[in-house]
């Protein structure tokens, strides 16, 4: 198939209109061209009209056939074939009779006119019912063709759309910012343990033959069971932390950070086996935030969502922050999901603390340095309950025992809940 690089038919003197099948207004191979097959672009439209209404025909004989086949017609088998041959021959005639004949050449002057442009003119060479089963069988195929380079061409605007790692297929949410040769692919392939991308599923059997990466590449701050964190320095390791931020990308609508990661700490969460630390999501946290954000990105990988894993993500970024002596929030705007997940942790750990509270008043300020979270988040999540009364210029919080008691009942219904436990964590906060 000869195509060219701008989209445009090579055929010579062809401004790329028409199409071979009839259905399409424009082509770009030589393969689809009327001009080339000795056509123009108002008959392969009369052709495709033709070849629609025999179609239609054909359905409604059958439609025919079906409803005297239920009123027991006595015509057989051969009687409806017999018919359906003589309707298609006198469609033929009737082709034929369409056919201009000035358009008629003798064999002879066919076979002068060939040019590597053009199509030999086959007129007066076959008969004319097998020379309309050829065209019609070109027809069909030049529409496949198109149909096929349009679906495509549709994948390479769409991106891609799977992600292979390790043991997990990934529908993919987004677009990311690789490389462009990366972009127009179906699936891509990548490494669970380093992170590298890339485009077959046999280079990275040999990439895997060669990695011997099996954990992230900095320091393991917390382990319990077979859960661990490690803490990246996107400074130190740049190019892990790049391929991160470009799959997360993948799987986060807000994400904007893809190589400019030498101000950040990756915090990621892994589940180990055998083979090794399997990369279950991770946040990301400027190393010196003015606005005292304790998370910048988060994100559960797809496998591992509804699990528990992204609350426990959330956890252990509230735990550095209290290691820290700190309060913290994560940065605005949070994504759909994002605030969900949030709002779920805040509630359940500001019902934690008021049901196990027991002075007379309470304040916002001691909920805030005794969980870690933000003053102003704190007041959103009460709020959102119904727990917060604003009277004489304070804010007066409502311990409805309701409210309390059904938590009280939930709480114990929980089996083996996936926690953070501080007790695991061996981290000392990096002075400035």
């Amino acid at each position: 198939m000869e195509v060219q690089n701008d989209g445009k038919c090579c055929v010579p003197d062809c401004d790329s209109t028409g199409h071979l099948s009839g259905k399409f207004d424009s082509h770009s191979t030589l393969n689809m061209c009327p001009i080339y097959h000795n056509l123009t672009g108002d008959d392969c439209r009369q052709r495709y009209g033709r070849r629609v209404q025999r179609r239609q025909d054909r359905s409604d004989a059958n439609r025919r056939e079906l409803r005297q086949k239920a009123a027991n017609s006595p015509n057989t088998k051969e009687d409806r074939c017999a018919a359906l041959i003589e309707n298609r021959r006198k469609e033929m005639q009737k082709d034929v009779l369409t056919v201009s004949p000035s358009k008629a050449q003798s064999p002879n002057k066919a076979h002068k006119q060939k040019t590597s442009s053009r199509e030999p003119d086959l007129k007066g060479l076959t008969p004319i019912f097998d020379m309309d089963m050829f065209r019609e069988a070109q027809a069909r195929a030049a529409e496949l063709i198109q149909e096929q380079l349009a679906a495509e061409q549709e994948v390479k605007r769409a991106g891609i759309g799977l992600v292979e790692m390790g043991r997990y297929e990934m529908t993919v949410w987004y677009s990311s910012p690789y490389p462009e040769e990366y972009q127009c692919l179906p699936k891509l392939y990548i490494c669970e343990f380093c992170l590298k991308y890339t485009n077959s599923p046999l280079i990275l059997k040999r990439h895997l033959h060669k990695c011997v990466r099996r954990y992230p590449p900095g320091d393991e701050i917390y382990r319990k069971g077979n859960i661990s964190f490690f803490e990246v320095d996107g400074e130190t390791n740049k190019q892990f932390c790049q391929n991160l931020c470009l799959l997360a990308k993948l799987f986060l609508d807000h994400k904007t950070l893809y190589f400019d990661v030498e101000p950040f700490l990756f915090y990621i969460m892994t589940e180990a086996d055998a083979e090794g630390c399997h990369i279950v999501g991770y946040f990301s946290k400027e190393k010196q935030s003015f606005l005292a954000y304790n998370v910048s990105c988060i994100l559960t990988l797809p496998p591992y969502q509804r699990q528990g894993f992204g609350r426990m993500l959330i956890d252990f970024s509230y735990l550095l922050t209290k290691t820290e002596g700190k309060v913290g929030s994560p940065e605005k705007p949070l994504s759909d999901l994002g605030l969900i997940s949030y709002r779920s942790y805040w509630k359940q750990v500001i019902l934690e603390y008021l049901s196990s509270y027991e002075g007379k008043d309470i304040s916002i300020k001691n909920v805030s340095s005794q969980t870690g979270i933000n003053a102003y988040d704190i007041v959103s999540t009460l709020q959102s309950m119904g727990m917060l009364k604003y009277w004489k210029g304070k804010h007066l919080v409502l311990t409805q025992k309701e409210i309390l008691d059904e938590f009280r009942v939930k709480l114990k219904k929980r089996k083996n809940p996936k926690l953070i436990d501080p007790k695991c964590l061996h981290w000392t906060p990096k002075t400035k």
